[in-house]
């Protein structure tokens, strides 16, 4: 069966190179060719993430990554900020494992402002409080620099990111934020086959860790930490992921250059935000538009199921709306290695199986 080139909103399209990568042979996580990986992704993510903290390996979705800020981040109550199915999903995520929290609750198509982060705070119910930057499942961006400078008013209050579709496409100077985890799955923005989450850890989140009782096993920031020191993971890691991780790092690095790849992201939300305002409309509010996908409003009463198989017949793949917005939105992403060129000739394919002119 003919491969449908991907325009989702992960994974994404995954270049030769890269899926090449993943057939390194193995090598055993406990050597010194394993310690040498993992040194060398831990500099290159470093440099992502404009950080000078540890940055984890998860040998998990995002999901598992979620679910150890909030395990091991929480000693008095977590306030999850709420715009979305995946900033609900963390609230769930808190709430199953026994972790006390409040969710600031806000329609999805509506950015979380700092002044309403800011009034919870104050209360001073919270020493944490967890944000989706870039909302998949709506492409909205809430407004991360804003809200990281509220939050840095409340000392004992810990600040946990979900950068999921928004690492390494968009810039995210974790230190510069005080950003104390920040995590990603490498198959959105990254462009790497699945199977990775990579999360950076402050010193401020290891010490919480520490007098929190442990709620975890298998996402246990101590005990991860303990192996990381040795540049090895605690659990049998996803060798060939990050076999190919590093080549991507590697690529992003030296060959595009980060700021190339921000600009390039940048520039292509610009193009499919424009078709999409000409032709239909934006879901989200003016001003908080995700640059890295696009969320489509379907004003037109189209059969989005009906777009999705007529685009299959060009070997082209984009998303539905996500849960509740299903055929009430359809969602194009703009991310990871996809080419300014590959965005024009999707949207041009779209405007003829519609006859839109």
């Amino acid at each position: 069966m003919r491969h449908l080139k991907l325009f989702t909103p992960g994974p994404t399209e995954v270049r030769e190179e890269i899926l090449q990568a993943m057939a390194t042979p193995q090598i055993h996580h406990r050597s010194q060719e394993f310690k040498k990986l993992y040194e060398e992704l831990q500099e290159k993510l470093q440099k992502v993430l404009y950080t000078e903290n540890p940055v984890l390996i998860f040998p998990s979705s995002s999901t598992g990554a979620m679910e150890a800020a909030v395990t091991n981040g929480v000693k008095k109550k977590c306030l999850n900020l709420v715009n979305g199915a995946f900033s609900k999903r963390w609230h769930e995520i808190a709430k199953m494992n026994g972790v006390p929290c409040d969710a600031l609750s806000i329609d999805w198509d509506k950015a979380i402002k700092p002044e309403m982060v800011e009034e919870k705070l104050s209360t001073g119910e919270y020493d944490a409080v967890t944000l989706v930057f870039n909302e998949t499942s709506t492409g909205l961006m809430n407004p991360l620099e804003e809200i990281a400078k509220v939050v840095k008013k409340f000392d004992d209050v810990l600040f946990f990111v979900d950068a999921v579709s928004a690492m390494g496409g968009v810039k995210i100077e974790v230190d510069k934020l005080g950003i104390d985890m920040c995590l990603a799955g490498v198959q959105k923005c990254f462009a790497v086959p699945s199977g990775i989450t990579v999360a950076s850890i402050s010193e401020r989140l290891l010490e919480r860790a520490k007098e929190v009782p442990p709620r975890s096993y298998y996402f246990n920031i101590p005990l991860m930490y303990k192996y990381h020191q040795k540049n090895q993971t605690r659990v049998t890691p996803p060798i060939s992921q990050m076999f190919a991780l590093n080549a991507q790092l590697d690529y992003i690095l030296n060959e595009e250059g980060l700021e190339n790849r921000f600009r390039r992201h940048e520039q292509m939300a610009k193009i499919v935000q424009e078709w999409a305002r000409k032709y239909f409309d934006i879901y989200p509010e003016k001003g908080y538009e995700s640059k890295t996908l696009t969320c489509v409003k379907n004003t037109r009463n189209i059969s989005v199921k009906g777009l999705i198989d007529e685009l299959a017949k060009y070997y082209v793949r984009i998303s539905n709306g996500y849960g509740e917005l299903k055929e009430k939105t359809f969602r194009i992403a703009h991310m990871g290695d996809t080419q300014i060129q590959e965005i024009k000739g999707l949207l041009e394919l779209i405007n003829d199986i519609l006859g839109l002119e």
